[in-house]
């Protein structure tokens, strides 16, 4: 074999082994501008063709590097070791450690208890997720390491996940083509975590449940409602409700986000500018009859309650007194469009029309209305950037 063949055969095999890994890590990976490029079916390809580039490039690497390291140059020998060591690094980097399944693990075992033995602390910020008279709670800082908790909420599979970059909590139901699936974590796209199912392999977003490549490109994992609340009011509402329990396996990476329910981060400039509206202030998204409107969270807390419509439809939106927990419901009882106000008591809200106090639950426990109930709205909270990512056109209330 020529030198130049040699030589040419050594730095293909390099690149097929180190080019597809490091360029399918750098688009995964919340790196410096890879999160902006459209590039989701990009990173599915290079994810499939990783192994065989890896076997190709081996192939094609093996005979100059073993001839280099017998009969080559000192100069030649130190190409083979850097390329040896480059290669044990990445596969180190992009299959070992920080490879998204091995970084979020979930728990090995899921335990629950109830309000008499619970541990965890009642100010914690949780998913709440019924099902008829089973009720459980999924503490945000303990979804929000594992990113997924793979359920069951009396007998129905559930799959319970939260992505902190994008700050989006949702549960779906893993039944896919019916059957469920177990998912695994791929990465990051947008910031929004990226789960495969493992039948069919698609990759799905975290913030929609949308598969977008994969063979099941357009459908949608559907969603479980759930709520967002503080442990307190989920006992209050929920009595016999449950909560799910840390594993102490993961103590260390549960306390980097010890504070996240609680501390909203800013962008560099916001505490110059707060009135400003930023890429990760924080909203409560709305999506009804194909449209959505975000509410910004600092205004929904001075205001407690928002009386607004979306898609011909009167809402409100409703912000308990913790600060934490919101609700948001039709806002229509019989034809009629009931306007409300903030109560003193803090037990709920009343309306204008009638003066009737509604609990949380939408439930009206005095006045005229006693007895009825308003229909409950699902909705979100998460950062402003992730909203207008996933839920386009978009209208913000001001």
């Amino acid at each position: 074999m020529t030198p130049t063949r040699k030589k040419l055969l050594f730095w293909l095999g390099t690149c097929c082994l180190i080019i597809p890994a490091l360029l399918q890590a750098y688009l995964l990976m919340p790196f410096p501008g890879s999160q902006d490029l459209e590039a989701i079916k990009v990173a599915y390809f290079l994810e499939k063709i990783i192994l065989p580039s890896r076997i190709i490039g081996l192939l094609l690497w093996i005979y100059p590097a073993s001839n280099y390291i017998r009969k080559g140059t000192t100069k030649q020998k130190i190409w083979v070791g850097v390329v040896i060591l480059l290669n044990a690094g990445l596969y180190y980097f992009t299959d070992v450690a920080y490879r998204a399944e091995e970084m979020f693990k979930e728990p090995a075992i899921t335990r629950f208890a109830n309000q008499q033995d619970n541990k965890v602390p009642d100010s914690l910020l949780v998913m709440a997720v019924v099902n008829g008279n089973i009720a459980k709670a999924y503490p945000v800082q303990f979804v929000g390491y594992h990113h997924k908790i793979q359920d069951n909420v009396g007998n129905t599979p559930v799959l319970v996940t939260y992505c902190t970059m994008c700050r989006t909590g949702l549960v779906f139901s893993p039944i896919v083509e019916g059957k469920k699936q177990v998912f695994r974590l791929v990465g990051a796209r947008h910031y929004n975590a990226v789960i495969e199912d493992a039948e069919t392999k698609s990759w799905w977003y975290q913030a929609t449940g949308e598969a977008v490549t994969g063979t099941q490109t357009g459908k949608h994992l559907a969603i479980i409602p759930s709520e967002q609340m503080t442990l307190k009011n989920f006992f209050e509402q929920y009595p016999e409700g449950l909560v799910f329990q840390p594993d102490e396996t993961f103590r260390k990476e549960y306390d980097v986000l010890k504070y996240y329910d609680r501390r909203q981060r800013k962008d560099d400039d916001s505490l110059t500018n707060p009135d400003k509206f930023w890429d990760k202030s924080w909203v409560v998204g709305v999506s009804l009859n194909g449209k959505n409107k975000a509410f910004r969270w600092s205004k929904l807390l001075k205001s407690g309650v928002v009386n607004d419509n979306l898609a011909n439809t009167p809402i409100v939106v409703v912000v308990e007194p913790d600060k934490q927990s919101f609700h948001v419901f039709v806002s229509k009882i019989d034809n009629q469009t009931l306007t409300f106000v903030p109560d003193a008591s803090a037990t709920g809200f009343r309306d204008k029309e009638t003066n009737s106090l509604w609990n949380w639950k939408g439930v009206c426990i005095e006045g005229p209305q006693q007895g009825k109930q308003l229909q409950k709205i699902y909705a979100e909270q998460e950062y402003l950037r992730a909203w207008k990512q996933f839920h386009q056109p978009t209208d913000i209330w001001q």
